[in-house]
């Protein structure tokens, strides 16, 4: 079985390692250095997600497959965002919430899980009026840390909205409530997909909290 999950505090423990811990896109550390902070990643990320619940909604998806935490999404508005600013095809467009995690365990890679996170994104945002979705991709098409290849983006929808050779940023339009109703639909027809494909699999226990490799869901999961 394939379900989709809020990201919230209770669920946050389910995001695989070492995404749990890191705070790439929460935190401007280049500010945190010049101040000398030592900061605790762990912290500032449960800090930031709660904070952003309070004040913003909605800021990330998680899937589960046969109750095992299979990946994930985080999105939010620009400005909640510090490390965007970094990016040289910043800022992003404030219409939009900006998608900056987008991971599949590797056991679970060209599944469509990926697709199915971006779709519960969308239906999300355009539910809640907002006009488009961005990212931030990296155009090696290679693993690179917390910056999804480029690839994927387009794959599942985004058009490439400012080039640049190394990270382009990337936009994916939504239709509000027209949206959230066509990607419902989409939604649960993917979910049927997955189950099915899913049901082939033997499942793999994996212990809450147990270490995981991960992989950016664009690197093995690009088509969807």
């Amino acid at each position: 079985m394939t379900r989709l999950a809020n990201l919230s505090l209770d669920t946050l423990e389910d995001l695989p390692h070492p995404c749990r811990d890191c705070a790439f896109w929460e935190l401007d550390q280049r500010a945190g250095a010049d101040a000398g902070a030592v900061v605790d990643p762990g912290l500032e990320k449960e800090a930031w997600i709660s904070q952003t619940l309070l004040e913003w909604g909605s800021c990330g998806k998680l899937v589960y497959v046969d109750g095992i935490p299979a990946g994930y999404v985080i999105y939010a508005p620009p400005a909640y965002l510090p490390r965007a600013g970094a990016f040289p095809t910043g800022p992003a467009s404030p219409d939009a919430a900006l998608l900056t995690n987008a991971y599949v365990i590797p056991r679970f890679a060209g599944t469509g899980l990926g697709r199915l996170l971006v779709q519960g994104a969308a239906q999300d945002l355009g539910r809640r009026g907002l006009r488009a979705l961005e990212a931030f991709g990296d155009a090696r098409g290679v693993a690179a840390g917390c910056v999804a290849p480029a690839g994927f983006y387009v794959a599942v929808g985004f058009k490439t909205v400012r080039p640049h050779p190394r990270y382009p940023r990337l936009r994916l339009e939504l239709r509000g409530a027209q949206t959230g109703q066509a990607e419902g639909y989409a939604l649960a027809r993917l979910l049927g997909t997955v189950r099915q494909a899913g049901a082939v699999r033997s499942p793999v226990r994996v212990a809450r909290n147990s270490r995981t490799s991960i992989e950016p869901v664009g690197t093995s999961d690009s088509t969807g």
